[in-house]
């Protein structure tokens, strides 16, 4: 049998601490976040008593917080142009992401901002989208894998001739959403496509 020695600097293994230390830190609600500096990746929770969601809520109740709905990330500015690892001056990338997803939160006609809890970490750029992949893996979060859109930017004027979003079908109440095209897909039927990705 042959034994693989561990390696700590193999990218996989790095990629698992940074998953590790976000899923170790304090959990804060979304309403009510407070300014801070940094790049990093989050993962936001639902306790709410939105019925598909049940599942989901029941392991997150009581301060346990052991399923994430949604797993994003924050980049510096210039990360979006190939500058990974060159150290580019993040700001407060990852509290703006988060400010962001507040605000679609609270356009949401059937979603309490209450409900919604989160954890960060801010991270060197370069282990954010490793870090971030391998929560996704881990979680399979039903916002990132299922019902798409909840990250989704208003695509401007002149370019809403694009579908609406399963998120924005089951959670109406975006602005700028309302103004896309209606999905083939009802409301209904994504609740039922939820309610079997839950079970």
């Amino acid at each position: 049998m042959d034994i693989i020695p561990y390696n700590p600097l193999d990218k996989m293994n790095i990629g698992g601490s940074v998953a590790d230390a976000l899923l170790a830190s304090v959990t804060h609600p979304m309403n009510g976040l407070r300014p801070f500096i940094g790049a990093g990746i989050y993962a936001i929770y639902y306790t709410g008593d939105f019925r598909a969601y049940k599942p989901l809520a029941e392991k997150n109740k009581n301060g346990e917080f052991q399923s994430p709905i949604y797993v994003g990330k924050a980049v510096p500015p210039g990360a979006r142009k190939g500058n990974f690892g060159l150290d580019a001056e993040p700001g407060p990338s990852l509290y703006k992401r988060l400010q962001e997803h507040v605000e679609s939160l609270h356009s949401a006609e059937n979603l309490k901002i209450e409900d919604f809890f989160c954890r960060f970490l801010v991270v060197d750029d370069i282990w954010i989208p490793l870090g971030e992949s391998l929560l996704i893996a881990k979680f399979a979060p039903v916002w990132n894998k299922l019902i798409d859109g909840f990250g989704n930017h208003d695509p401007g004027k002149g370019r809403y001739e694009g579908m609406r979003s399963k998120w924005d079908t089951l959670h109406p109440g975006r602005s700028w959403a309302n103004k896309c095209a209606i999905r083939n897909e009802s409301s209904e039927l994504i609740l039922a496509e939820l309610t079997a990705y839950l079970m």
